[in-house]
């Protein structure tokens, strides 16, 4: 079932207790997608000797939090538009060095058989007027309770480091003007993203770069370890000749 199914079967309950049994659900959800990032992140150290993921970070939205998002949306402050409107309650940011990282992990967690992937905003191909850039999911995935099997909703956001500097600077500074920025400071966020994006771009070719050195050098010793095979196979058969 889903959570707004279930918060219907709370009806009977205190408001406080729904919104801690709701809450529980939350808290469930995010450390059952942070246990699978982890997992992703062992096997690409063990499997690929290659860790894509830098950091990460969970955090669920505060009650005020909440009841201003809902405000500024138009619903009245409730539990039932709280689950049914915001989407972000729950929250995990996956930090990667690279833009290719980005696309990768976010295929590896849609393709896992219990997430359910409800929606996606590439904010990296398609930035904010902001300048904004990120990855953004939403998926559902199931928590199991003593009596019941409750989808439940989390907001994952996956950049890179670059993405992730700016986008912490940006809502410090819109926190202290309360998001109403003189013009010639969101002008120079503005810039600082395009700069933000050629260097992500630049560190991205200087790793393919060091990759693809790295595989010619592999090949190189490749080719010289079967060249000193096969003379010493030569060598030996000469020997084993002459006796």
């Amino acid at each position: 079932m889903d959570q707004i199914a279930y918060l219907h079967l709370l009806a009977g309950e205190k408001e406080v207790d729904s919104w801690t049994r709701i809450m529980l659900l939350y808290n469930s959800a995010l450390e059952e997608i942070n246990t699978k990032i982890a997992i992703l992140n062992e096997e690409f150290k063990q499997t690929h000797r290659y860790n894509p993921i830098e950091y990460v970070k969970k955090r669920r939205k505060s009650p005020e939090s909440i009841a201003k998002k809902l405000k500024r949306m138009g619903y009245e402050d409730n539990i039932e538009n709280m689950v049914t409107y915001c989407n972000d309650i729950a929250g995990i940011r996956i930090v990667c060095s690279f833009t290719s990282d980005i696309y990768r992990l976010a295929d590896m967690i849609g393709r896992q058989s219990d997430i359910t992937v409800l929606s996606i905003k590439d904010y990296i191909k398609h930035p904010k007027v902001s300048g904004y850039k990120s990855y953004h999911m939403i998926v559902t995935i199931p928590i199991f309770l003593s009596d019941n099997v409750v989808d439940t909703k989390v907001e994952i956001q996956i950049r890179t480091i670059a993405m992730d500097f700016w986008a912490s600077l940006e809502h410090k500074i819109y926190y202290k003007f309360e998001g109403d920025a003189p013009e010639y400071i969101s002008h120079d966020l503005r810039e600082c993203s395009h700069i933000v994006s050629m260097l992500d771009a630049k560190m991205l070719s200087l790793n393919e770069a060091i990759m693809r050195e790295k595989k010619r050098q592999s090949d190189e010793m490749t080719v010289e370890q079967g060249a000193h095979q096969r003379l010493e196979t030569l060598l030996n058969a000469k020997s084993n000749s002459k006796s």
